[in-house]
């Protein structure tokens, strides 16, 4: 596990570099709320707006998760208590008026760059 990377994965700089050439201008890896313990891969703190990007083991992808063959009940707990954190996450930011977008390592950086360009658009609009 400690070979595992917390930020700066080869997913998130694809997202990272997508969402820039977009010409969006963003906080990496911060926390959205203050004495909130989570924190967002992208953060557009004036139209509060997180973006996560989870792994497909880690998270539960619906398409491409594998079920592990050693100690398989510990990590099927353990993707469980993930995706309940995410759910927790999100509703919590909701909550506080932020926009969540979840995207999957396995989604085209650009397809997702351009699904975050529009909500963050469309928050900006809502503010003039």
């Amino acid at each position: 596990m400690q070979a595992n990377k917390g930020r700066d994965t080869k997913p998130e700089l694809a997202l990272r570099s997508a969402v820039h050439a977009l010409g969006l201008r963003y906080r990496v890896d911060t926390r959205p709320l203050k004495g909130f313990r989570r924190t967002a891969d992208l953060v557009f703190p004036r139209v509060k707006v997180a973006v996560f990007l989870d792994g497909c083991f880690w998270h539960g992808c619906p398409e491409h998760h594998t079920v592990a063959a050693t100690n398989a009940t510990f990590w099927a707990d353990k993707v469980r208590s993930n995706a309940a954190r995410d759910r927790d996450t999100d509703h919590r930011l909701e909550e506080a008026g932020w926009a969540v977008v979840r995207v999957w390592e396995h989604e085209d950086p650009a397809a997702a760059a351009s699904r975050v360009q529009a909500i963050v658009t469309a928050r900006r609009a809502g503010d003039s």
